[in-house]
């Protein structure tokens, strides 16, 4: 662990005075990222190693790796009696999360956005569709049995398919406008790769109108530079459009009505 050590203790060479009591919530800000980073590096660990390694005191240690849990992005376990010296209790071990790891980046986005770059050059614009859509089919399962135990109603529906989404990671909430509801998502795990491959927000718009069974209309999307994907849902059921006609569900940025413009962009 030659690199992560070196890295690690470079890290706490650039904390300075913010490692010290009294911090400025910054400081405190960089001390809690050289914490979470050295668990990235040596984790798991325990809060006396990171207090070694990075040169603060076991106590501000414990108060930062308390956070860091009470934020779902550190978890902790017990040490495997192999590790164990003595008969004393088990150490506990401070690990991250997915959450954690993920303010760190990945390249998950550019492998997606390669692998799709290559099936559109290789097989055409219609096998990337395909794909959408079979990604789509598998979530669907889940959100259609969500929806129908709300029965037929569009709105009542809308907000078991934002309770769904939501489980699934989207932050999805619902609004109630003048002729219907508007399903946001406020995150969207695909942005990125969506933003250049449209066909991600065609396969997920036609889904909602299948899992609501009413016509919907995207009017913004996080992929297009929107805060919020927003998605129009009537408060009436309307004909299920397909092919080509669901494709042209999607209304581009700049392109919506004034007042459903306003709308989208207080979601």
């Amino acid at each position: 662990m030659k690199n992560a050590g070196s890295s690690s203790r470079a890290a706490a060479a650039e904390l300075g005075p913010a490692a010290q009591p009294g911090a400025s919530s910054a400081g405190d800000g960089r001390t809690r990222h050289a914490v979470a980073r050295l668990l990235l590096e040596r984790g798991p660990v325990t809060a006396a190693a990171v207090a070694d390694e990075l040169g603060l005191s076991p106590a501000a240690v414990r108060r930062h790796l308390d956070a860091l849990v009470s934020e779902g992005e550190v978890c902790t376990r017990e040490s495997s009696p192999r590790g164990r010296r003595g008969r004393g209790r088990p150490a506990k071990l401070f690990l991250l999360t997915e959450v954690g790891r993920a303010r760190f980046g990945h390249a998950y986005d550019d492998l997606a956005a390669a692998a799709l770059r290559f099936i559109a050059e290789h097989e055409g614009e219609h096998a990337v569709r395909e794909f959408a859509e079979r990604r789509m089919a598998t979530l669907v399962a889940g959100l259609r049995e969500a929806a129908a135990g709300r029965g037929g109603n569009p709105t009542e529906r809308a907000e078991a398919l934002a309770d769904a989404l939501t489980r699934e990671g989207y932050a999805a909430t619902t609004r109630s406008v003048g002729s219907g509801e508007q399903l946001c998502q406020h995150h969207c795990p695909v942005a990125h790769v969506a933003a250049d491959f449209p066909e991600l927000c065609e396969a997920e718009t036609a889904a909602f109108a299948e899992v609501l069974g009413t016509h919907v209309q995207r009017l913004a999307t996080i992929a297009n530079g929107d805060a919020v994907c927003t998605t129009h849902v009537p408060r009436w059921r309307t004909a299920v459009p397909d092919g080509d006609d669901a494709r042209d569900n999607q209304t581009p940025a700049g392109s919506l009505p004034k007042d459903r413009q306003e709308t989208a962009g207080d979601s």
